[in-house]
């Protein structure tokens, strides 16, 4: 099947334009977020990354709990990666994680939050729960960002990513759907109530849950028969699945113009591949990527080294290679590369954009982690008419703000001028031959 009638055939939900709302920046997605949980009647579903024990994370657990205090008959169901919850955060030593805020914040309020762990792989190294949105009632809310206070702008630091609301109830009924269907009472532990099952015992049921997974899709309508403005949302984990087929499918359509966004330039070989293709047919290019300090891994100058902290500069040598081989594209202006940078920021907006009628929402950092070992889920637009592309060009326009056009490899400057930890870390890194296999699961 040719990409254009593998996208065309993709089940997705007819919504009007109108009905589709970008929010400006992660105040906005904070302040929409509290109003549509204070507002809920029936149902609420968050699912992301981590909910954080942070000021921004009591905001929302308190939301929720005031809602449920307010409505006893509402639905609240929370949905974050297990072993996420029960770890606390890199670089900080022993801690107890998420999970015993969860208990704790259950055994004061004495109501039903329900908050399950998703385990999708037997170690978090080789895959977590990276699924995206929020349904509130009959809208979704679509982000890349989890819950805590920089993805929220609780205070003065910012994580850009990308909110949109959408106003479906078919939409909101399949994505709450699949997380009905997702959530398994073994499987998936309740991390609000003691006590947490051990990895070890969890071992047969993660297997049996991955299997399951990569038999699931979210139930919508088949394809209408009319071009209309629609979203399919679309469901991967594994290799080959229908999120990473669409995602290629898509680059392989363009015929003018692709923008890709991504805060970790780690391509897998397909869509390196197709990126290529695309020169190769004169489509022109242009990437988004987060700049080294605008990487949520950076580690400031003077500041205690840890192996995470070698990560930005090992995107940014992805990046500088890849713009050093296509050198000629760049001088032509077939291929703009954009570094976005606003200090003291960092940067996570993901997504693909292709000619002017489709735009992919979803949390895939587009790496070979999220092809192959993440579970991992996206919004496709397709605006076949144009009727939506006013919204689209204005959030796209809010991305590049601080996104300015580099003109050749050399303006990314050079790995000799890399910190001297970071560059003793890297060096034994290659010599060591496991870099590939590293580049395989960031």
């Amino acid at each position: 099947m040719n990409p254009e009638s593998l996208l065309a055939a993709l089940p997705g939900v007819a919504i009007a334009p109108e009905a589709i709302q970008v929010l400006p920046d992660a105040r906005a997605y904070r302040n929409c977020l509290l109003e549509r949980i204070a507002a809920a009647t029936r149902r609420i579903v968050i699912v992301a990354l981590y909910l954080q024990e942070d000021e921004a994370g009591q905001e929302v657990l308190d939301a929720l709990y005031q809602a449920k205090a307010a409505r006893p008959t509402l639905e609240i169901t929370v949905v974050v990666d297990w072993f996420r919850a029960r770890r606390g955060l890199l670089g900080a030593g022993r801690q107890p994680g998420n999970a015993a805020w969860y208990q704790a914040q259950r055994q004061l309020r004495g109501l039903e939050v329900a908050i399950h762990g998703v385990p999708v792989q037997t170690r978090e190294l080789f895959g977590v729960l990276h699924l995206k949105g929020s349904i509130i009632d009959d809208c979704v809310l679509y982000t890349g960002a989890s819950l805590n206070n920089v993805y929220l702008h609780r205070f003065d630091r910012y994580r850009l990513d990308r909110y949109h609301l959408f106003e479906s109830a078919a939409l909101a009924d399949a994505m709450a759907g699949l997380v009905q269907r997702l959530l398994h009472p073994t499987a998936t532990p309740r991390l609000d109530l003691p006590p947490a099952p051990a990895p070890r015992g969890l071992r047969g049921d993660i297997r049996r849950l991955r299997a399951r997974l990569r038999r699931m899709a979210y139930e919508v309508p088949a394809a209408p028969g009319e071009p209309c403005l629609r979203v399919v949302p679309l469901l991967g984990v594994g290799r080959g699945n229908p999120l990473n087929r669409s995602l290629c499918a898509l680059l392989a359509a363009a015929r003018s113009q692709i923008v890709i966004s991504t805060p970790y330039f780690n391509p897998p070989r397909v869509v390196m591949r197709e990126i290529d293709h695309a020169l190769d047919r004169g489509v022109r290019i242009e990437l988004i990527v987060g700049h080294r300090t605008a990487n949520d891994f950076y580690i400031a100058p003077g500041e205690p080294f840890s192996a995470s902290g070698a990560l930005p500069y090992l995107y940014e040598d992805n990046l500088r290679t890849f713009a050093r081989r296509r050198h000629t594209a760049i001088a032509c202006g077939q291929l703009v590369v954009r570094i976005w940078n606003d200090p003291g920021h960092t940067f996570h907006a993901k997504g693909v954009w292709v000619d002017q009628r489709y735009s992919l929402l979803t949390g895939n950092n587009l790496n070979p982690r999220g092809f192959n070992l993440d579970l991992e889920n996206g919004l496709l637009i397709d605006d076949p008419l144009g009727q939506w592309l006013v919204p689209r060009a204005v959030e796209l326009e809010g991305i590049r703000r601080h996104a300015p056009q580099i003109a050749a490899a050399s303006d990314l400057g050079e790995k000799a001028e890399h910190p001297k930890d970071v560059r003793k870390f890297l060096r034994r890194l290659r010599y060591s031959r496991l870099e590939p296999l590293i580049k395989r699961v960031l």
